[in-house]
């Protein structure tokens, strides 16, 4: 990745809705210059990958020709550590569907909400993952799929994907990033993880673990958020949140990362319009 880029969970909000590949050009053109605009999506497969091959081989030549990178969100519908085979299999399909239209669309890098602990030891329900993830990551390779699997830090502590647990996955484990969501650590905590200092800590550990290499190709969720003791409640528009992107920005900028910041607030582009000028102030 050559720098930086934000954008969107999936189509920008516009009347009449655009869609796929013409959601592209649209983020483009939010500012008054093409350079003024977004430069990253994320195609959401949420509710199921319904993307034909044809459609993500045309996203695929309209992001080349916009200069837009890509990456790709799976189903809600994913329980690695379910106790259901069926389940199991599902999630297991779900998930390399995702990576295989995903990687046609062009996308660097597929993230979804990976497990949940279901009263189980998290010790146990890490093994289960890793398990479960080698599987996915084996069969990308005998399809020569090259797109890396990134499960994505989730907003509450009964859910698996603590910023440790994913951490350790991608360190052990070929193939494997993690998509870090700001939101949700903030959330998780409780209202930690939300200081210069706190975002510094968190990236100087992924820069330990996983080397500067991952620091390089980012995958980063961002949005304003509500929570409770109990963790995440629902996304918010940036300026009704207590999230305190412009210092986590700050530290972008000392670290120098590059990848994608994805923003999902309820104001897609508003939001991520918002997000890119504040990183720019810092150049």
């Amino acid at each position: 990745m050559d720098k930086l880029r934000f954008g969107t969970a999936g189509l920008p909000i516009t009347h009449p809705p655009v869609r796929y590949p013409e959601g592209l050009r649209v983020l483009r053109r939010l500012g008054p210059k093409s350079s003024d605009g977004l430069d990253h999506m994320e195609i959401e497969y949420v509710y199921g990958v319904r993307m034909s091959q044809q459609v993500a081989g045309q996203v695929r030549k309209v992001a080349m020709e916009e200069d837009i990178t890509l990456t790709a969100h799976g189903p809600y519908y994913i329980n690695l550590n379910a106790k259901e085979s069926r389940k199991v299999e599902a999630s297991i399909k779900r998930v390399l569907d995702t990576a295989r239209r995903g990687a046609t669309a062009g996308a660097f890098s597929v993230t979804f909400h990976p497990a949940f602990y279901l009263k189980m030891p998290p010790e146990h329900v890490y093994r289960t993952v890793r398990k479960r993830l080698e599987e996915i990551v084996e069969t990308l390779e005998q399809e020569n799929i090259g797109i890396r699997i990134s499960p994505e830090t989730t907003g509450k502590p009964s859910q698996f994907g603590s910023l440790e647990e994913l951490i350790s996955l991608a360190e052990e484990t070929e193939g494997v990033g993690l998509c870090i969501d700001f939101s949700h650590l903030h959330a998780r905590s409780g209202g930690r993880l939300n200081t210069c200092n706190e975002f510094r800590e968190i990236l100087v550990k992924v820069e330990g673990r996983l080397g500067k290499e991952m620091l390089k190709s980012m995958h980063i969720h961002l949005s304003g958020i509500a929570y409770t003791a109990k963790g995440e409640k629902n996304h918010l528009l940036l300026r009704y949140s207590d999230m305190n992107y412009p210092e986590l920005f700050r530290v972008f900028h000392e670290f120098e990362i590059a990848g994608a910041v994805v923003c999902e607030s309820p104001n897609l582009q508003g939001d991520a319009l918002l997000m890119k000028r504040e990183y720019l102030k810092g150049f």
